[in-house]
């Protein structure tokens, strides 16, 4: 079975960068399709990345794109997160997901593995 554990979470000013990590147990994590998601106070759990390997696709959050790069290193069983030109509304909890099927299920209940979220804080 699949487990997560992300890292890199911290405290950034606006305009800064800082980089996710997912590091996953299991031997089958390069054919899981890899999402993150992010959870800021009083909102819902809101799909921010996500992409498989097996079919070569990324999808993005529109209020990410061109800031955010999701990517694998299959050979270290982790999923990154790059988010440059960060701004206070990006803070939140980020989540790493993992699912068997692509595309993930629209839900995100529903996803299979989840890992216990790192904080993110942006300051203005």
């Amino acid at each position: 079975q699949v487990q997560l554990v992300e890292s890199g979470g911290g405290l950034v000013q606006a305009g800064g960068s800082l980089r996710l990590s997912c590091a996953a147990s299991g031997r089958t994590f390069s054919s899981y399709a890899k999402g993150w998601y992010r959870q800021a106070p009083g909102k819902e759990r809101e799909l921010v990345a996500a992409s498989t390997w097996i079919f070569g696709r990324t999808t993005y959050a529109d209020s990410v794109k061109g800031r955010f790069t999701i990517s694998t290193d299959n050979a270290k069983n982790t999923v990154y997160l790059q988010m440059n030109s960060l701004k206070p509304e990006d803070t939140a909890v980020y989540y790493c997901a993992a699912h068997p099927t692509w595309p993930l299920p629209a839900e995100a209940r529903y996803l299979e593995v989840w890992g216990q979220g790192t904080l993110v804080t942006v300051s203005s």
